[in-house]
């Protein structure tokens, strides 16, 4: 299976002095999920913007179907835009309220140069794609459910064919029952058109119903990544076993976070997660453990695995 999107090394600091994005690799391969999850503040949205080019890294390297997508300007990057889309968190904020659910997808496709009549039938058929009535063509934002605007939403971000979609927080807002429906919408449109999603959440369970593998993040780093499966019935990492403790019935007397995250600002040395974690050892704050294969296609980065030898653990290759 080939990568539609590959990232080496995104860095992202803000000019308020936030290190959001310290040193991030990603692989999203064609018609699959991945669920980039982590607390708030951990650094994943931004991640999700510099994929989509909303925001630029300090440092890396991004390819989207095998082109420099960082080199990427101009025309060049228009018309690439056309693959790369978004669900935002809340539709609502994102719909203009002088425009109605027709008016709105129709927008992204005239964006992008497709014409009339062909782009009526398109949002047409979009709407029925996604669920909602013709009728729901004329509505303005604050007519629509929830529910409703989220799906405009994902028929906006579907319109021009892309090849991945970035999910950023897409159903949080959502209550339970809806968050299911939008959830099997996406899951659905993604065996029919084969889609590539980037799915952006601080809620296990809901990645867990539709990620195909996994990406946890704390303070900007991704600390453990692997199948969807084998990350939920063995995180491995001590802060994911943390996050699985957090959820209410998930408690499995593994680790507990001890105290606040500290400030992104000035984030500890070597592992981030060690001024919490009750596993903490001095060699922890010596270097960032890297990404290391302790099962197959399953990777952490703490130096407790068995695979983590000392030469590892201060970046050597494993």
């Amino acid at each position: 299976m080939s990568a539609v999107l590959e990232a080496r090394g995104l860095r992202k600091t803000f000019a308020n002095g936030v290190r959001a994005v310290d040193g991030v690799d990603l692989d999203i391969h064609e018609g699959e999920t991945l669920g980039l999850v982590g607390e708030s503040g951990c650094g994943k949205s931004t991640t999700g913007r510099i994929v989509l080019r909303l925001t630029d890294p300090d440092a890396g390297q991004l390819r989207f179907e095998g082109r420099d997508l960082l080199g990427t300007r101009g025309g060049a990057l228009r018309r690439l835009r056309a693959r790369l889309q978004i669900v935002p968190q809340d539709p609502r904020t994102s719909l203009n309220p002088r425009l109605t659910a027709g008016e709105a997808v129709a927008f992204n496709l005239r964006a992008h140069g497709w014409r009339q009549p062909r782009r009526g039938e398109r949002v047409r058929e979009l709407f029925a794609r996604v669920g909602l009535a013709p009728a729901h063509l004329a509505s303005y934002p604050h007519e629509l459910s929830g529910g409703q605007a989220q799906r405009v939403a994902i028929a906006r971000a579907l319109a021009t064919e892309p090849r991945l979609v970035v999910c950023d927080e897409a159903v949080s807002a959502l209550d339970k029952s809806v968050q299911a429906e939008v959830l099997n919408l996406l899951t659905r449109i993604q065996a029919q058109a084969g889609v590539s999603y980037l799915f952006i959440s601080h809620d296990l369970t809901v990645v867990e119903h539709v990620a195909d593998r996994v990406a946890v993040m704390y303070l900007g780093r991704v600390v453990e990544t692997g199948p969807s499966a084998a990350v939920m019935a063995e995180p491995l990492h001590p802060y994911t076993q943390a996050l699985f403790n957090s959820l209410p019935g998930h408690g499995r007397g593994r680790v507990h976070a001890q105290g606040e995250p500290p400030s992104p600002r000035n984030p500890p040395s070597g592992c981030h997660f060690r001024t919490r974690c009750p596993r903490a050892v001095p060699r922890c704050a010596e270097a960032a453990p890297p990404l290391v294969e302790v099962q197959p296609g399953h990777r952490a980065a703490c130096v407790h695995h068995p695979a983590m030898t000392p030469a590892t653990a201060n970046g050597g290759t494993p």
